[in-house]
């Protein structure tokens, strides 16, 4: 059987101004192309169900954590719960973020513009250090990728793995966990159009089998 990858859901507001919980498509697209069943896990602050998330990540042979404006203290929770139970995690922008936040790191806003172009397919070169799992991954110390953030990671406790030309943090992990990596850039959006990004989710796909 395939891998059920839990994607943690966004908080969004509807066009009928509805409060609903949201996978973005590039990243369900990019787990069913790597051979990964997507299962959307639904972080709720407040409920009135006897709801424990936790038993619902435990069916899942991954997550991850989508990027957003702000995460909350649920995303929080359950970042720590996997992190203990060791389950293969993915972290895109800010999912990286709350990595870093988990283990002592700050984020500032960001003032330059190179890192806010929505629709370039290629916006900054990444760094890759040789010793990380991108790097095993990618098998290059340079890459080309996206880039939508409003902030960035400015320290973390986590192994810093990826560096953009002009210094921001693109990269974090966790060298003593199976697969606990973040990444600044969309790399979901990047799939159809750059094979080392549809790289990342198949090698990560292939972690959540074992």
């Amino acid at each position: 059987m395939n891998p059920i990858i839990g994607i943690m859901t966004r908080p969004e507001i509807s066009p009928e101004k509805h409060n609903i919980m949201c996978a973005y498509e590039d990243v369900i697209t990019s787990v069913v192309q790597s051979g990964g069943i997507p299962l959307g896990i639904l972080p709720l602050n407040k409920s009135k169900f006897n709801y424990n998330i936790f038993e619902i990540i435990d069916k899942c042979d991954g997550i991850i954590f989508q990027g957003g404006d702000d995460f909350t203290n649920a995303e929080i929770e359950c970042m720590k719960y996997v992190y203990k139970k060791d389950i293969p995690t993915l972290g895109i922008c800010l999912g990286m973020q709350l990595m870093s936040y988990m283990f002592g790191g700050d984020s500032m806003p960001i003032n330059n513009l190179e890192h806010k172009q929505a629709n370039l397919k290629y916006v900054h070169d990444v760094h890759i250090k040789k010793e990380s799992q991108l790097y095993k991954i990618f098998k290059q110390d340079k890459i080309k990728v996206n880039s939508r953030h409003k902030y960035t990671v400015i320290n973390s406790n986590l192994d810093i793995t990826a560096i953009s030309s002009d210094g921001l943090i693109e990269g974090i992990e966790d060298k003593n966990k199976k697969f606990f990596v973040g990444v600044q850039w969309h790399p979901e959006s990047m799939t159809s159009y750059d094979i080392l990004e549809s790289r990342l989710f198949d090698y990560f796909i292939n972690v959540c089998r074992k």
